[in-house]
């Protein structure tokens, strides 16, 4: 069920988004009166699954989910229509328009896709505000991932400043060390300042992360599995295990360095409950887990809730867009730097999928659905023939030199860009794939 959910708010944002930024295209190409021969939601690879004829336009559904298009009379595009592009130039056609007019046609979508972002952005924010955890409110500081440990980071550490930049969210703390790759943290660490040096190179190792870091907590139980060792040994919700073998702990990662080192093994476990402290026995499966998740962070820690007035939200929707951008951008730009092995993770449409939540939640919806907006708009804007951008790239190079490249030349560079942009869809999703079989 958690799957249907999140394939069926992937289809539904993919469906709007795709939907819209065609629709940038298609007005832009109306208002220079260029005729559009198709509008189509999904490729329609041999057979549509719906299609009517409204005027010069034939509007559909295809059945390919792999986006979709408008086929512009009188240019080159993936529909490769030779024949039409033999015959004279006509008046409604792409190709007689001044080149600014081509060029505005072609940023209709990618511009759609930017100015839909931050309407979501200012959106939600008018509609649900903002909710955090603040830092300052993190008192035990955080339990870090092995390869931060690595770095030097100890549990418990707070994190102030990333070179010299004050920390304000720690949930953005590990995309900010991965992504702005700062050489200097400065950490808190048993009341005393200190400042940690992150050596260049450590990229390819934070990226393959899931979360980093996490506010660090005690280790208190949140739920039982029905048939795992906690229960059996009595452990209750509720439950706070402040001992394992005698040795006193607080928080959770030291729960977790005391016994998760083999499997099949029983502890002795002290448990807090209300005001009693009980000693129970429980025993590890063979992977070393007990059969219980734990309470987190937002569990100990009041959240702060910022609410917008309309025109308030309006300056942060559109500061969070530009945010996502930049930092969008300078992800894209590890692709290509093969020392990060970003292209590692570069993922189809099970990660994109992945991201939004098993249960429909309104609130995350908009913002993933803000967030691919974005990224369509920055995609779709590369020169590569065959996207937007690569149409935009000749079109610079016929406003700047005022030559027009020949039609011979944009039909191979279109089909060299769909085998490199299929390519590239191939190799994404196998690494989706071979991302399932590592789990």
């Amino acid at each position: 069920m958690d799957v249907i959910v999140k394939i069926a708010q992937l289809l539904v944002s993919l469906s709007i988004l795709i939907v819209l930024h065609e629709m940038g295209h298609f007005v832009l190409a109306r208002i220079f009166k260029v005729r559009v021969e198709k509008f189509y939601l999904f490729f329609d690879a041999g057979f549509s699954l719906f299609k009517k004829k409204i005027g010069d336009t034939e509007y559909g559904i295809g059945w390919l989910p792999l986006g979709g298009y408008v086929k512009i009379s009188g240019m080159i595009d993936e529909s490769m229509d030779r024949e039409a592009m033999k015959q004279p130039p006509q008046p409604h056609e792409f190709r007689s328009k001044r080149a600014w007019q081509r060029l505005l046609i072609m940023l209709g979508g990618v511009m759609v896709n930017f100015v839909l972002a931050l309407f979501i952005y200012i959106l939600v924010f008018f509609s649900w505000g903002e909710e955090y955890v603040p830092v300052d409110r993190i008192e035990w500081g955080y339990e870090f991932e092995q390869p931060l440990l690595d770095l030097g980071f100890e549990n418990g550490d707070k994190i102030l400043a990333l070179d010299g930049a004050e920390v304000e969210r720690w949930s953005t703390i590990h995309h900010d060390i991965v992504v702005n790759e700062p050489r200097i943290v400065q950490v808190e660490r048993e009341g005393e300042l200190m400042d940690l040096n992150i050596p260049e190179g450590q990229t390819s190792k934070l990226l393959k992360l899931q979360y980093g870091l996490f506010p660090r907590v005690p280790c208190e139980v949140d739920g039982l599995s029905k048939d795992g060792n906690m229960i059996k040994a009595g452990v209750n919700i509720n439950d706070r295990v402040i001992g394992v073998n005698g040795i006193p702990i607080e928080y959770y990662d030291e729960f977790v360095g005391l016994t998760r080192k083999e499997g099949n093994t029983t502890f002795d476990l002290t448990v807090l409950r209300g005001a009693d402290t009980l000693q129970l026995a429980a025993t590890t499966d063979e992977n070393g887990f007990f059969g219980f998740s734990r309470k987190m962070y937002p569990d100990f820690f009041e959240t702060v809730v910022v609410k917008y007035s309309f025109f308030q939200s309006i300056p942060a929707g559109i500061n969070r867009g530009f945010d996502i951008t930049k930092s969008y951008l300078k992800q894209l730009k590890m692709l290509f730097k093969p020392e990060t092995k970003a292209y590692e993770e570069l993922g189809g449409f099970i990660k994109i999928g992945s991201i939004f939540p098993s249960t429909w939640d309104w609130e995350r919806f908009w913002n993933m659905t803000a967030f691919l907006s974005i990224i369509l708009a920055i995609m779709n804007v590369l020169p590569i023939p065959a996207l937007d951008g690569g149409h935009v790239m000749f079109l610079m190079f016929e406003i700047i030199t005022g030559r027009k490249p020949g039609d011979k030349f944009l039909e191979y560079a279109q089909i060299v860009g769909m085998v490199l942009l299929l390519s590239l869809l191939l190799y994404a999703n196998l690494n989706d794939i071979i991302g399932l079989f590592k789990k």
